[in-house]
């Protein structure tokens, strides 16, 4: 016995001295033109370790056997770089690293990552890939997200995503720079997003992964989440003009204020702006004007402290011809394009301020603090039902808001060690105030007032705190955990009744996190991410029908992998199962939401990203998905116009003469429209194409939207109606004809 405890002794003491002898790296990594922090870029060392790049470009790397090694450094879009470094026994090396842009190629693309979120590998190459023509192209990064426009253009698009009718928002959270797009308790519909103030030429990255699986996302956060990121900095001044069919006029303007860089600070402002107008392609003019402005301050003092300030304003007014029924369309009384009532549209507007600070401290602390403000104003003529319930004067509603949305968010990260395992800390915690006046359904038309059907004002609150924790098991394990608690404080005054006053209700909600990642090497990465989420519902629903179900959780999880099965070709596949406590059906005419029960949703994601050679890359995703209601009868359960299979994808060529181009699809299967599934939405398959050449400071584009001039239905409704002339409603498709084919060229000037 005497014997074996002085071998033990002896095995522990050579463990620690050996322990005691290992090296530690670490460093910083910049944008070589910029010198900017890069974030995200993957950093290994021959012994299999790695970390990834913070919001500061730093990395460490603990725990290293001394030796002689080759660090390799890759970013998406980036040159990769293999540098030597020599590691001493207790020791903390430190190196510099710059990277310089270059074209993609998917032979350097490292699949193997420290983080469970921060660095999505398919986005990172699909905002390489796919050419933005529009902020409706932004938000179709997302790999198996459709969208529908369904009111002139100026009104936020509805979208489908993971068996789910979001309808304008309410089970995905979009974000630009922290600022949150989604507008809660809004006169049109839970989670309003309208995304339209965002200047596509501004947008540097797009982060966003599906499910309720992280801890700094709350409300809203069921189905996925969405977070642009606009650019910093700009490499040049960019004048660019666009022309297209339908009357259609674009302009965009990048310029640099000033740019002044000395040893110690990086600065630089620069305003962008966008104005755009068409007559779209209905019968009756759209008459679209929209006007954007932005400006943008970013400092950096040194390497550990960043300021930007940014603020922006936006305006647009439009016409719609609105949703049509298919009957009018058969009998031969109305033509595709044509509409009921062509006095629908609206105007809306929306300013931002923010300020954001950014530090890392002594003690290798690194906070971020968020200051922002915005004011909102909407305002909505719409005509679901024609003459269903006036037949004289017909169905006409507006709905309309005014706010103010103040919001604060804090976060403080660290990275430490237990023992030999590499872990990460981050607390954040905020609240979110906004301030709705006159909120307002009312039955009015274009030119007159008829009633109130509800007004109010709403004063609603969100205050949160979360805790996310990461920790490395090993090379190849990864384990993040984390939880998050949000309070909402919910008040509503209904003015429609006389000397009415504030009701209040308040309710709180914890929302668990644990996520698993598996990555034996550098081309697999097993994940199983597990979570809780919720969508709040709106206010006046919480107060004036004492809802049970004031924050309906989502219980969410995914198995997938991301493998990288050969140098050029990158596959990501899950499954997934998504269970809502609760469905909400929103009743625009009306201005209520009706409960529907529990749901599940259950699906595959299956996406492929491969580069031929070079110059031309491929991509396609499939999505199939299987939605129910739980509490309904069999045959009587199916999810209104949750998408059942969708698929995107399409070439993309770079050639080095200067000419680059894009060829794709995307395609909707036809899906129930009803309970019952007795009445169906259709689908479609359409194409599209991009082609582009630059010389020298000038780049020439030409697009064409829907090349086979397909008939499609871009938003469908069953909707019960009456047309001028019948004497009983009919229940039946009511939709809006998405574009004929569309030709656009364009030509940008860079200085």
């Amino acid at each position: 016995m005497k014997y074996i405890i002085i071998q033990l002794a002896t095995i522990l003491t050579l463990s620690l001295s050996a322990f005691s002898q290992l090296g530690n790296v670490e460093g910083f990594i910049s944008d070589a033109n910029s010198q900017t922090p890069v974030l995200g870029a993957s950093i290994n060392i021959g012994t299999g370790n790695g970390d990834n790049s913070d919001m500061f470009g730093k990395f460490t790397i603990p725990s290293i056997t001394p030796g002689q090694y080759e660090m390799i450094v890759s970013h998406i879009g980036y040159k990769t770089e293999i540098i030597a470094i020599e590691v001493k026994p207790n020791t903390l090396s430190s190196v510099e690293i710059k990277l310089r842009k270059s074209e993609l190629d998917l032979t350097e693309v490292k699949i193997k990552s420290k983080k469970n979120k921060g660095i999505n590998t398919i986005s990172g190459i699909d905002i390489r890939l796919r050419p933005i023509n529009n902020s409706q192209d932004v938000l179709r990064i997302v790999p198996g997200l459709f969208i529908a426009q369904h009111a002139g253009g100026g009104k936020a698009e509805q979208i489908f995503l993971r068996g789910f009718d979001i309808d304008h928002g309410t089970d995905i959270a979009i974000n630009v720079d922290g600022i949150p797009v989604n507008m809660v308790s809004h006169a049109h519909g839970q989670g309003y997003a309208d995304l339209h103030f965002l200047i596509p030429e501004t947008v540097e990255k797009v982060d966003f992964d599906k499910g309720p699986y992280f801890a700094d996302k709350g409300n809203l956060a069921t189905a996925a989440y969405v977070d642009f990121s606009t650019k910093d900095q700009l490499e040049s001044n960019t004048i660019k003009t666009e022309i297209g069919l339908f009357n259609t006029q674009r302009v965009v303007g990048l310029l640099k204020v000033f740019t002044k860089n000395t040893e110690t600070t990086r600065q630089q402002m620069y305003l962008a702006s966008e104005y755009s107008s068409t007559d779209g392609y209905f019968n009756s003019p759209q008459n679209f004007h929209r006007f954007n402005i932005m400006g943008k301050y970013n400092i950096w003092v040194g390497k550990k402290a960043q300021l930007t300030i940014a603020a922006s304003t936006f305006d647009s007014k439009w016409n719609a011809s609105g949703q049509i029924p298919e009957r009018a369309i058969q009998n031969g009384s109305l033509s595709r394009f044509g509409a009921i009532d062509d006095t629908e549209g609206g105007n809306t507007s929306r300013t931002n301020i923010s300020f954001k600070f950014k530090k890392q401290w002594k003690n290798n602390w690194k906070t971020s603090d968020l200051l922002y403000y915005s004011k909102y104003k909407f305002n909505l003529f719409s005509n679901f039902t024609f003459f269903l319930e006036d037949s004289i004067n017909g169905d006409m509603i507006r709905q309309s808001e005014s706010r103010d949305i103040f919001g604060y968010t804090t976060t403080a990260s660290h990275n430490y060690q237990i023992g030999n395992k590499k872990a990460s800390i981050e607390f954040g915690g905020g609240f979110r105030y906004d301030n709705i006046k006159d909120i307002e359904l009312a039955k009015e038309s274009r030119i007159k007032f008829f009633n109130s059907i509800r007004k109010g004002d709403i004063k609603e609150l969100n205050s949160f705190i979360y805790l996310d924790q990461d920790i490395a098991l090993s090379d190849k394990i990864n384990i993040n955990t984390g939880i998050r608690f949000d309070h909402f404080s919910f008040n509503y005054n209904d003015k429609t009744i006389e000397n009415g006053t504030f009701q209040q209700q308040k309710k709180g909600i914890f929302s668990p996190k644990l996520n698993i990642s598996y990555s034996p090497n550098q081309t697999l990465k097993i994940y199983l991410n597990n979570g809780i989420g919720f969508h709040s519902n709106d206010t006046r629903v919480i107060i004036q029908q004492n809802a049970d179900k004031i924050l309906p959780k989502v219980f969410g999880t995914d198995l997938g992998l991301i493998i990288k099965p050969g140098k050029s070709l990158i596959l990501k596949a899950a499954i997934w199962r998504l269970i809502s406590e609760q469905e909400f059906v929103y009743v625009g005419d009306a201005g209520i939401v009706e409960p529907s029960g529990r749901s599940r949703r259950i699906g595959i994601d299956l996406s492929a990203r491969y580069q031929f050679t070079k110059w031309l890359f491929g991509d396609i995703d499939l999505n199939l998905t299987k939605a129910r209601s739980i509490d309904q009868p069999k045959n009587e359960n199916y999810i209104p116009l949750a998408p059942l299979f969708t698929s995107i994808g399409g070439l993309t060529a770079n050639l080095k003469n200067g000419f680059s181009g894009s060829l794709r699809y995307r395609f909707i299967d036809t899906r129930p429209a009803n309970e019952s599934n007795t009445v169906k939405a259709d689908g479609y398959l359409l194409g599209d194409i991009i082609l582009k050449y630059r010389i020298k400071q000038f780049d020439f584009s030409i697009s064409c939207e829907n090349i086979f001039n397909s008939n499609w239905k871009e938003a469908q409704f069953e909707t019960e109606s009456r047309l001028k002339n019948e004497i009983d409603p009919i229940s039946e498709i009511h939709f809006t004809p998405g574009s004929p084919r569309f030709l656009k060229a364009g030509v940008s000037f860079h200085f």
